[in-house]
């Protein structure tokens, strides 16, 4: 019996903008479980390499430093040895220097136990793009959520505006589009559904009713109890 048969997990992945970070924080709260947001681990690598000048293709250097960095998530905050890095994590530079750290397979190596090691009881809901498919490959439910680009960049363009960041929207699709042909097209844990992965397209559907699908698949397989 694998782990994620004795302790439940829930994947959610997709590509950015997708609203898979959105609805993992909620369906987590709602559950009361666990939350793994995988891609701020490697947005935390990416801006750490960006503050100390590392190279971004220097897979030792970066795997090193994912290993030394004492990283925690506290409600909507992430810290890093320390240092409030949450809204650091989310400037588009750091988006963009994320996407080429986490094609890296040293890099991924490196925080893969930590991801796994994020499982506890009741139950862990795992964002990110491929937690399904590598890490959590055993996790009885899978979803994978996806929209059009162009949806995507209207919402990220509203986040980081409410965030106080600047953005443009222009900017925003044409850096969506690239990074999606780059995940889609790297090497190690390529963006894909996993073969058992519930697709859902949010581009017409509010949070709220991407929320209820995924809770009544959860309800549907027995993960979590009705109404």
């Amino acid at each position: 019996m694998t782990a994620e048969n004795v302790v439940p997990v829930i994947t959610i992945d997709g590509p950015g903008g997708s609203g898979k970070g959105t609805i993992t924080a909620l369906l987590a709260a709602e559950l009361n479980w666990h939350l793994l947001d995988s891609g701020a681990l490697y947005r935390i690598v990416a801006a750490q390499a960006l503050a100390r000048d590392l190279a971004l293709d220097d897979g030792p250097a970066l795997a090193a430093l994912a290993k030394s960095l004492d990283i925690a998530f506290n409600a909507d905050r992430v810290t890093v040895d320390g240092e409030d890095l949450t809204l650091t994590i989310r400037a588009e530079p750091v988006s963009v220097a994320a996407s080429n750290v986490a094609a890296i397979p040293a890099v991924r190596a490196a925080i893969l136990d930590l991801q796994r090691a994020m499982q506890k009881t009741p139950g862990l809901v795992a964002d990110g793009r491929d937690m399904g498919t590598v890490v959590f490959p055993g996790a009885p439910l899978k979803i994978y959520l996806d929209a059009s680009a162009e949806v995507r960049a209207e919402r990220r363009y509203i986040q980081l505006k409410n965030k106080g960041l600047s953005a443009n929207v222009r900017a925003l699709l044409a850096s969506i589009q690239e990074r999606d042909e780059r995940d889609k097209r790297r090497a190690v844990s390529p963006l894909k559904p996993a073969v058992d992965a519930v697709l859902i397209d949010s581009t017409e559907l509010s949070i709220i009713e991407v929320l209820d699908a995924v809770h009544s698949e959860a309800i549907r397989r027995q993960l979590v109890g009705g109404a």
